[in-house]
């Protein structure tokens, strides 16, 4: 839980807050205030020119969706009927700061001030200088992508054997299409996953059709087909580079310190400078790395932090009290044939114990430090996903043990054999 200890300087009637980026974390920014309360002004400036939509569909549903998930319609949020001023097609271009707090956000056509600014930008996929190749995070990559996929079989490379990848992947060979997914790394997802559970993910590439290679790092990129660094070429019709997504912070400059490149916020999502915390500046979503006194610092990134994360930023800066425990990172993909849900935030060091057969009907993953689980990762076993978000719904890491002979079959019986604390 988050008490209200030293609070924030509580938003007055007379103040109006601008909210910068026009997606789920900005949405849900705006419709927490009204929830809460708060009549004030509430301004938006988005840069897509597009209403707030869920990004999980662009991936998962790439052929079968062919226009954007509305987070209108899935939440019931109308952004215009919320927010006083809303314009979807301003990105920001800059920020400067306020000696009384708040910032002045730059933008194409002049200045916007205000005395409470929340940004909530997002991220972007990450590019590669250079390669002629698609990226996929917005509603304009889809279509793109869709349309050179269109009209018959095509031979797609992908570049990251991730998330985004294996989704995409998947989606595209179950259409008939050509694909081959090339990764660095020595086996699917270790960067999310490690090597040890990534590498239970690889067969599920030849069962689904696609060609995966590992251990395959990409030099070149043109408008024909991939080279790799061992000299292979792979013709391709596209190639798609899924390489990850970052912060989109390159808009401000040096206006506020980050942290690998996000934006640094406190367990109130009060922007933190040099000295403490920036009054009348908060960040919220996947522009933020989150202070986190269960997991240390939280990248953005996960689809709960951009809906939940933005109900404690506004009670904490209406003064209000926040009862439940701090949001828990969270993923879903579905990808290859399986369904994936993680929970948590495993350290590279942190010890693997996997429960059930990875090569029969689903599995589970258990992220272990000394006796603190740290993640939980659940695999085509649906009942199970609600237990291990319950292993997660407190305010400090679950204590289980697992020892030898001790360790049981499977989630359930390991939360009844051995409560968390």
């Amino acid at each position: 839980m988050i008490p209200v200890t030293d609070p924030l300087r509580v938003l007055a009637p007379a103040a109006d807050v601008l909210v910068v980026g026009g997606g789920l974390a900005a949405l849900r920014t705006v419709a927490a205030l009204r929830e809460h309360g708060y009549d004030g002004p509430v301004r938006v400036l988005g840069a897509e020119g597009l209403a707030p939509y869920d990004r999980p569909p662009l991936s998962k549903h790439l052929l079968d969706r062919t226009s954007p998930t509305w987070l209108a319609d899935d939440l019931g949020h109308d952004l215009d009927a919320l927010a006083d001023e809303v314009h979807l097609a301003r990105p920001a271009r800059g920020l400067r700061l306020r000696p009384g707090g708040g910032a002045t956000v730059l933008t194409d056509d002049g200045e916007v001030t205000s005395s409470c600014v929340v940004l909530a930008t997002g991220a972007r996929a990450v590019s590669v200088p250079g390669w002629r190749a698609a990226t996929l995070h917005t509603a304009a990559d889809a279509d793109a992508l869709r349309a050179v996929l269109a009209g018959g079989p095509r031979r797609l490379v992908v570049v990251g054997a991730g998330w985004i990848g294996a989704e995409v992947a998947g989606v595209t060979a179950a259409a008939g299409h050509d694909v081959v997914v090339v990764e660095a790394r020595s086996t699917p997802l270790a960067a999310a996953l490690g090597e040890q559970v990534g590498a239970l993910t690889t067969p599920w590439y030849a069962a689904a059709g696609v060609e995966l290679r590992t251990s395959a790092p990409v030099a070149a990129v043109d408008g024909t087909g991939v080279g790799l660094a061992d000299g292979t070429r792979l013709s391709a019709d596209t190639v798609l580079v899924a390489v990850g997504a970052r912060p989109a912070t390159a808009w401000l400059a040096d206006a506020v310190p980050l942290r690998a490149g996000a934006v640094p916020v406190d367990e109130s999502y009060r922007v933190l400078g040099t000295s403490g915390p920036l009054p009348g500046l908060l960040a919220v979503g996947d522009v933020a790395v989150r202070r986190s006194a269960r997991h240390g610092w939280v990248p953005g990134g996960h689809w709960d932090e951009a809906l939940h994360g933005p109900d404690v930023l506004v009670r904490r800066l209406l003064g209000l009290t926040v009862d439940e425990p701090e949001t828990v990172p969270y993923v879903f993909s579905t990808q290859l044939g399986h369904d994936l849900t993680m929970f948590g935030l495993p350290a590279r060091d942190d010890v693997v114990t996997v429960l059930g057969d990875p090569t029969g009907s689903g599995w589970t993953a258990l992220w272990t430090r000394g006796d603190s689980v740290t993640g939980a990762l659940v695999v085509d076993r649906p009942r199970d996903v609600g237990a291990a978000r319950r292993l997660f719904a407190r305010d400090g890491l679950p204590h289980v043990a697992l020892r030898g002979p001790d360790v049981p079959e499977d989630l359930r019986t390991l939360l009844r054999a051995s409560p968390a604390t």
